[in-house]
């Protein structure tokens, strides 16, 4: 996900795609557990993307206080 994408988002499609960015990687996890993930890097790739939607909802949070 690219950042851009991300700002243009509302704060509910960014709790929407953070809920399913979470379910992802919680399969992801199992996966690994269990020797089944083929795509290590997946993992890192959704890690970042929990961490941006996380950030762009803080700043979005932030806009609407001030």
């Amino acid at each position: 996900m690219k950042a851009a994408e991300a700002r243009a988002m509302s704060p509910d499609q960014l709790k929407d795609e953070l809920l399913k960015l979470k379910k992802e990687q919680f399969n992801l996890r199992f996966q690994r557990a269990t020797g089944q993930l083929e795509k290590t890097h997946r993992i890192n790739e959704i890690r970042k993307d929990v961490a941006l939607v996380k950030t762009m909802m803080n700043e979005k949070s932030a806009k609407t206080e001030v």
